[in-house]
């Protein structure tokens, strides 16, 4: 499992554990709203509000909010006007980072990103400066305890997925955006339940860092994802386990 996909587990875990934080479902509600309004409020005809919407239910978002934010999408209720921004930066050791943000105020945000970056040692960038780096892939995780490696291998190489990554903890299954259902479906259909399935951002190549450096980025990566207008926070880092679930405490 690459190293920024490790940090995204232990983050993962971490909510699991904490009290459920306002942030988080601010964020769930503006990516639903956002999905509807450029998609419509049909989730079985727009990929990304389904994606979504199983991302609000598996955080124990009500119902009653989802719908309300589907319809803010569609124009059916009144609500705050919502822009996508996608900021570039570096961090400790030649990081790359890109940020993907909802914000009903892209002034505010540019200047408090800004100063994180700043604040943790790094450099907020220009378009094109680092996003060149990703590939947007679908991934799937899969608990170890779930599933034989071969057995895996093969299902996954048979609906379209281009590799499996694996380490002490999980499988990462990762694949073309289009063979996203797929992928999900096989598993299902063999009774092998998956940890979590996102659309994401995989860097091409990945920096190794150690000692105050990691934990410098680290923080700058967290400081990032915990701003209420940051949907996504990527970047092409490999660090110590030990190391992240330090500073993610």
């Amino acid at each position: 499992m690459s190293g920024h996909s490790k940090w995204a587990h232990i983050k993962r875990k971490k909510t699991k554990t904490d009290a459920q934080r306002g942030s988080l479902f601010t964020r769930l509600i503006k990516e639903i709203t956002v999905a509807a309004r450029q998609g419509g409020g049909d989730p079985e005809g727009n990929p990304r509000l389904k994606s979504a919407i199983l991302h609000a239910k598996s955080s124990n978002m009500p119902n009653e909010n989802i719908e309300k934010a589907i319809k803010r999408g569609t124009g059916e209720l009144p609500g705050v006007s919502f822009e996508e921004v996608q900021y570039e930066g570096y961090g400790s050791g030649g990081i790359a980072i890109l940020i993907e943000v909802v914000t009903d105020n892209k002034n505010r945000t540019t200047a408090e990103i800004r100063h994180i970056f700043t604040k943790h040692g790094g450099n907020l960038g220009t378009a094109g400066c680092v996003s060149w780096m990703f590939k947007t892939k679908a991934v799937v995780i899969v608990e170890r305890k779930k599933c034989d490696e071969d057995t895996l291998l093969a299902l996954s190489l048979d609906c379209g997925a281009d590799d499996v990554h694996s380490d002490e903890i999980s499988f990462e299954i990762v694949g073309p955006i289009d063979r996203f259902e797929s992928i999900k479906n096989s598993l299902k259909e063999n009774g092998i339940e998956f940890e979590h399935a996102e659309i994401t951002k995989l860097p091409q190549n990945q920096i190794r860092l150690e000692g105050k450096k990691a934990e410098q980025v680290l923080k700058l990566v967290e400081t990032l994802e915990e701003n209420d207008d940051v949907q996504h926070v990527y970047a092409n880092f490999d660090i110590p386990e030990d190391v992240m679930t330090k500073v993610a405490v």
